[in-house]
């Protein structure tokens, strides 16, 4: 279901997928996200090419407003519920500001956690010749 706003002129539809976008740019924007964990499907499209801004974001509109579920990966060594809230506040803030949309909640799944890949040292002992 599409955010219907009803204005003295007409009203003002705004695409699920839209109001998805916003919240996962909002969301990849903080310190300690590594990214959205979109599923297999989401998966597959990234590899045949298509970024999906919206993916990892469930969302839910009714006569209330906005329940949103992030679907996240942390960076390892970030304290997950620091950056949950601060996902948050600027996921709530942001699609309100942008569209007027009562955000009613903002759900964080910690799906994953990204770790540092391991760097092929120099200082590897090499073979004795």
């Amino acid at each position: 279901m599409d955010a219907v706003q009803k204005l003295e002129n007409g009203e003002i539809k705004i695409a699920e997928e839209v109001i998805a976008t916003i919240a996962g740019l909002a969301a990849t924007d903080i310190n300690g996200v590594a990214g959205m964990s979109g599923g297999l499907v989401g998966g597959i499209a990234e590899i045949l090419g298509k970024r999906n801004l919206a993916k990892g974001v469930k969302l839910e509109i009714n006569d209330k407003g906005a329940f949103i579920d992030l679907y996240l990966i942390v960076e390892y060594g970030t304290r997950i519920p620091d950056v949950a809230w601060e996902i948050q506040d600027k996921v709530k803030t942001s699609i309100q500001t942008m569209t007027s949309l009562n955000v009613v909640e903002v759900n964080i799944h910690i799906q994953g956690v990204n770790f540092p890949k391991e760097k092929e040292h120099e200082d590897k002992p090499q073979d004795l010749k």
